[in-house]
């Protein structure tokens, strides 16, 4: 199983990342603030005006570390990495499956089932901690019709219209899992591309980073993360990243956020508007974010069809592999990560 190492999240505006050896330097205003050995590096992800030198590009490429830059709000601006690894045959055969529509439509429709049973397991949770609420419950009864009909779409356009439709329904409540800070953090619905209130921030926030996660994990197993079976080919989209990240939004992604409003470890004054009708975090607020996020990477669980106790960091991973492992013909099925 691969080991986790450190994602190296550099937020500082005006930052600067230089290469001395084989270590990593960040510097603020020439002075320097961090250094960092490549061999307890993974990634570096950078938000805003932050600068790197080639030399440090070139380490990054030799080195097998992902440099990705973000905007100050956490979009995704673009990515630097090395030569492409992994197995050809491996990638022919995804190709070629990407081309099968049955054979795409059967790991969508698993990917989706998937995503809407952690969504309902999510809902569940909230109702055995904190007793029946009749809308949570009333989603969940719908989320498990959602998902038994996901076997019978014919279509890939039509599994994409009952995933839609069943992130809906969860998002429609998705404010009474709030149980701490609920007048500072009001919710009217999943919204984005800006997100217009702190909820949506922190969700965009988490499936930027997660997105990231998924990319490097694919490439990692030799998978080409723009070819994917759910999400339409586009340029420039890691469609396959996508996929995958999917399946791990709920528990990953909506569940780390819950816990950061509903802990206090997060407030309103973390958040500032941005624009006409977005909502941003500021530096302090994403540091906090970032650093708990870290904190619950480096958490240990049981992966649900391996059985081994792993990082919650190393899901992407394991669900690359496995995905890798079904592409090649070594499992009938993917296995899907459910929450349990």
């Amino acid at each position: 199983m691969r080991k986790l190492l450190n994602t190296l999240y550099v937020t500082t505006p005006d930052a600067y990342l230089s290469r001395d050896g084989l270590c990593v330097v960040v510097s603020v205003e020439g002075k320097e603030r961090l250094r960092l050995p490549t061999q307890s590096v993974e990634a570096i992800v950078t938000f805003g005006r932050v600068g790197a030198s080639p030399g440090l590009m070139r380490l990054c490429a030799e080195q097998g570390i992902s440099l990705t830059l973000l905007t100050p709000e956490g979009r995704f601006v673009g990515r630097v990495q090395g030569p492409v690894r992994g197995n050809v045959m491996l990638r022919r055969r995804q190709y070629a499956l990407a081309d099968d529509a049955a054979a795409s439509l059967a790991v969508a429709q698993t990917m989706v089932a998937g995503k809407m049973a952690n969504y309902r397991t999510t809902l569940l949770r909230f109702v055995r901690d904190h007793g029946p609420d009749p809308h949570v419950e009333a989603a969940a009864r719908a989320l498990a019709e959602r998902k038994a009909e996901t076997v019978r779409a014919a279509t890939i356009d039509r599994l994409r219209g009952m995933e839609g439709d069943a992130a809906r329904t969860y998002f429609a409540v998705f404010d009474r899992l709030v149980v701490a800070q609920r007048e500072g953090f009001p919710f009217h619905g999943r919204n984005r591309r800006p997100p217009r209130d702190a909820l949506n921030a922190m969700l965009s926030f988490a499936y930027t980073l997660l997105t990231a996660d998924a990319v490097a994990a694919l490439e990692a197993v030799g998978l080409d993360p723009q070819v994917g079976f759910l999400h339409a080919l586009r340029p420039g989209r890691h469609s396959l990243a996508l996929d995958l990240v999917e399946e791990l939004r709920a528990y990953m992604g909506d569940r780390f956020v819950l816990s950061m409003v509903n802990l206090r470890r997060i407030s309103p004054a973390d958040f500032v508007p941005h624009g006409e009708d977005a909502m941003m975090m500021t530096d302090e607020g994403r540091r906090t974010f970032l650093s708990a996020w870290q904190q619950r990477k480096r958490e240990l669980i049981t992966h649900p069809y391996l059985g081994q106790r792993i990082p919650v960091g190393l899901l992407p991973h394991a669900q690359a592999m496995l995905l890798a492992r079904h592409l090649h013909g070594e499992l009938d099925a993917y296995p899907v990560f459910l929450i349990s």
